[in-house]
């Protein structure tokens, strides 16, 4: 059990993480990769990215177990609410000082003393402080990024911005306590302490420091928090996953978005609405809206997510793409 202390100050400065962590993801997606579970949802991607890789799981494996505590440092922490690119994150990584660097692998190993590794392995000669070990740990993270993470990302984002406008909806219709309390249910707020399931008992004391919320596309079955209680807090957490990522390219559904009503529908849900907001913004009947709302979503233009009593549809990448008029995509 995670119990994670919230006074008055921290609840006035719990925020939302204002887009996915390329770092976490990336991390998070290589347990996923090696995890024989969840195959409806990441069964497809792990086949994908299987095959696309040429010996970086390897060296990964090395510093990322299949489970419980991986290194703080290879999911450094921004301190605020824009998480990391993957660029920016790498960089961070690779100014990591070598006493973090040492402290985290030391933990590592105690925390897996039946692993025998051998001598001049990758978690020994980093600890070294060499920059070579670093810099190919990194080269491998990037390799694996690109074949796994990268091709994916328009989905993985999706798939935030989606839980964001949940969260949103629940943080301005009954502050910070009503949006700890819609949080998926493995994370129960039961003021002042926000307890999850976790693989081990944990007490983090947040002191004032408020808390980071950051929703992650590959994270599953538990959040995820750092180990040393000194580093900014952050409370990572699965998302709901409506289906199986897939690249965001035109379906042949696109071709049923021909008139005016269906363009105005696509507009009107904009940041985020229920069905019935959709009907009154476009003067619809609530049939109509949710039929419209339902050709969007197959076509991968309009994700779904239930809230409450009601389903909020909030707009994919491409969805956002094609109303600015098939401007790219940007990818962090």
């Amino acid at each position: 059990m995670l119990r994670i202390h919230v006074s008055g100050v921290d609840l006035s400065r719990v925020r939302m993480a204002t887009r996915p962590d390329a770092m976490w993801e990336t991390i998070l997606s290589f347990h996923r990769l090696r995890d024989r579970r969840g195959s409806t949802v990441f069964g497809k991607w792990r086949k994908e990215s299987r095959a696309r890789l040429n010996g970086e799981a390897r060296l990964l494996s090395a510093v990322v177990p299949p489970r419980g505590y991986f290194p703080d440092f290879l999911t450094p922490s921004g301190g605020g609410t824009e998480p990391f690119g993957f660029d920016a994150g790498t960089e961070a990584l690779r100014d990591t000082p070598t006493d973090r660097i040492r402290e985290d692998l030391g933990l590592l190993a105690a925390a897996s003393p039946l692993t025998r590794r051998p001598s001049g392995a990758l978690p020994e000669v980093l600890a070294d402080g060499r920059t070579e070990p670093l810099g190919r740990l990194i080269s491998a993270l990037r390799t694996y990024h690109r074949a796994a993470v990268e091709p994916y990302w328009p989905h993985v984002r999706a798939s935030i911005e989606a839980d964001r406008a949940v969260r949103g909806r629940a943080l301005l219709d009954g502050g910070a306590d009503e949006l700890l309390a819609t949080l998926p249910p493995m994370i129960r707020w039961r003021a002042p302490v926000l307890e999850a399931d976790y693989p081990v008992d944990r007490e983090l004391r947040l002191d004032g420091r408020g808390l980071l919320l950051q929703p992650s596309y590959f994270c599953r079955g538990t959040p995820v928090v750092y180990r040393d209680p000194v580093l900014p807090p952050v409370l990572v957490y699965p998302v709901t996953h409506p289906g199986a990522p897939a690249a965001a390219e035109p379906g042949p559904w696109l071709g049923r978005l021909v008139g005016h009503t269906r363009s105005a529908v696509l507009r009107a849900i904009g940041n985020g609405c229920t069905t019935s907001e959709l009907a009154r913004r476009t003067g619809v009947s609530l049939a109509s809206a949710s039929q419209h709302a339902c050709v969007l979503r197959e076509a991968g233009l309009v994700r779904t997510l239930r809230h409450g009593s009601s389903v909020l549809h909030t707009l994919t990448p491409l969805g956002a793409a094609l109303i600015r008029g098939g401007a790219p995509l940007a990818v962090p």
